[in-house]
């Protein structure tokens, strides 16, 4: 079977190769800014028109789809020379994507041509199309960028590692207090964006999507490894001590094992003064993660608004092409980097709680004497990290931090007094004290006002305010409310064994486990009787 442009007058044919070697002889002659098959397509195109409007009318007496027959011929010939161009493409640059949207323009207008030549024509001009395969040269382009994309998202991935491997999270690095890798970090999507929109192409849209995935999976490498190692709160908080009775002789330390004071507080003072960049670890390098998550969470409303302006200034934008995408960009980034704050918060606080302050709550607090051993240590210690919090930390995060904090002391707080150790033991005349003493606690986050609001103490406050109150209950009455608790829980009757409540460590006042560690720290001989004969703890004070 013949092609349908098979006999087609050849006088077509060689004014198109002559149009070719012009083309080529103006760009390598001339100070031409177009690539030659750029020109020989815009000169290819004029030819067709010329085709159609001069010789075709002429042609169509022999041959009804004359122009399409001349079209599909110029389609064909340009073709050749396109497919040896994109052989030779290794990489994105201005003359290749000048020359494939040139093709791809060159082709739709030859396409127009033949399909309202054959409009009238049995097949609709199918053979014609046929005759005519497709350059494809969007498909390149698109190829082509996404080349480009990978490269530049593998260049970022390879600084961003660089840089954290680098990073000491030095306080004093700059004045905003975050960490120089995410600046550069920040910096390369930055320019590596404006570079994508420079591109000449009329995808942008279509495309920034694979950029935006390649910068949050860089983006959220990097706040991995920021909280990474930092610890949590159970990393920090002391697993529950056994149920014991308290034996106010014994020098045992029930939460932690004892260490040489000297080396305790040598450490703590060396964490407190921590901000000469030498711990990654220490408090104020734990603010500046902080800061630096803060600084990535700002950065992403920012670059989100010059996108959507970017995407405005772009080519060919489809209605509802901004608005549909601008809600799934970065949705996995700000929760990230809001969930690493929380994190790094808790960390810090029990750390400071639970580990750099721990010689002065566990050694210290209520350890014999209650008059002689109270929290005013513990306070002024933990002060000095408050200071530094409040002078490092962002100020968007700073009340989170130190709210963390006060949540952390006052669980420390209550651990001392219901799962402290046997080395505390506690009188109901004792109470008035301890309830001062944690005015004395709350009153420095409030700070005569300038600290943390009183409504979010008070908040934070219940749950120890509700059991303070048992440590001045008469020892009898707590018996009859722990054994009423218990029975009424375990459907026993009161001339059963009483069992032994679990430890959960939500402390409450109406929890039998809560009113049991009361009644094992008390110090009286009605609660060394209850004990010693319900479930055999020493009796021994």
């Amino acid at each position: 079977m013949k092609s349908v442009t098979e006999g087609y007058d050849g006088s077509v044919l060689r004014q198109k190769m002559k149009v070719v070697n012009s083309s080529k002889r103006i760009s390598k002659n001339q100070n031409n800014s177009l690539p030659a098959l750029s020109i020989l397509a815009q000169d290819i195109s004029e030819l067709a028109h010329n085709e159609k409007e001069i010789f075709s009318p002429i042609f169509q007496r022999w041959n009804p789809l004359a122009a399409g027959v001349a079209v599909a011929t110029l389609h064909s010939c340009y073709g050749n020379e396109l497919k040896q161009f994109i052989t030779g493409i290794c990489e994105l640059t201005p003359d290749a994507i000048q020359v494939l949207r040139a093709a791809d323009k060159l082709e739709k207008d030859l396409v127009q041509i033949a399909v309202e030549d054959a409009v009238d024509s049995e097949d609709g001009g199918k053979s014609i199309i046929r005759e005519m395969p497709p350059y494809e040269a969007e498909a390149v382009i698109v190829n082509l960028v996404k080349s480009w994309i990978k490269t530049r998202v593998d260049r970022l991935k390879e600084w961003t590692d660089r840089n954290l491997q680098q990073e000491v999270w030095n306080p004093r690095a700059n004045k905003e207090r975050f960490a120089p890798s995410a600046v550069e970090v920040l910096r390369i999507m930055d320019e590596t964006l404006e570079a994508f929109f420079l591109l000449p192409i009329p995808m942008h849209p279509a495309l920034l999507p694979e950029l935006l995935s390649g910068f949050e999976r860089c983006l959220q490498h990097y706040i991995l490894k920021a909280k990474s190692g930092c610890g949590t709160r159970s990393s920090y908080i002391p697993s529950m001590p056994a149920l014991t009775r308290c034996s106010t002789g014994s020098k045992f330390r029930g939460v932690f094992k004892k260490k040489e004071k000297s080396q305790i507080t040598h450490k703590a003072k060396s964490q407190v003064g921590a901000s000469n960049g030498d711990d990654s670890f220490g408090i104020p390098q734990l603010c500046v993660r902080i800061n630096t998550l803060q600084q990535i969470r700002t950065e992403l409303g920012v670059l989100e608004k010059r996108i959507i302006a970017d995407l405005e200034n772009a080519e060919c934008i489809q209605e509802g092409t901004i608005a549909n995408g601008t809600g799934k960009r970065f949705e996995l980034l700000a929760p990230a980097c809001g969930e690493g704050i929380q994190q790094l918060c808790e960390a810090i606080a029990f750390k400071i709680i639970f580990h750099d302050l721990g010689h002065v709550l566990w050694d210290t607090l209520y350890v014999g004497e209650v008059s002689s051993s109270r929290i005013e240590p513990f306070l002024q210690e933990l002060e000095q990290y408050l200071e530094i919090i409040s002078s490092t930390v962002h100020d968007r995060v700073r009340t989170r931090v130190i709210t963390d904090i006060m949540k952390a002391s006052f669980d420390g707080f209550l651990l001392v007094l219901l799962a402290g150790g046997p080395s505390r033991a506690f009188t109901r005349e004792d109470s008035e004290m301890i309830k001062e003493d944690f005015k004395f606690l709350t009153d420095l986050f409030w700070s005569n006002g300038e600290g943390l609001p009183a409504d979010l103490i008070d908040k934070f406050s219940t749950t120890v305010k509700s059991i303070l109150p048992l440590l001045s209950t008469d020892t009898e009455s707590l018996i009859e409310e722990f054994r009423s608790l218990i029975l009424d829980s375990s459907g026993s009757s009161a001339k059963t064994k009483i069992p032994l409540p679990p430890t959960s460590g939500q402390w409450d006042p109406t929890e039998p486990n809560t009113i049991l560690r009361v009644l094992c720290y008390r110090n009286d001989e009605t609660a060394a009787k209850f004990l010693k004969k319900t479930y055999n703890l020493p009796k021994k004070l």
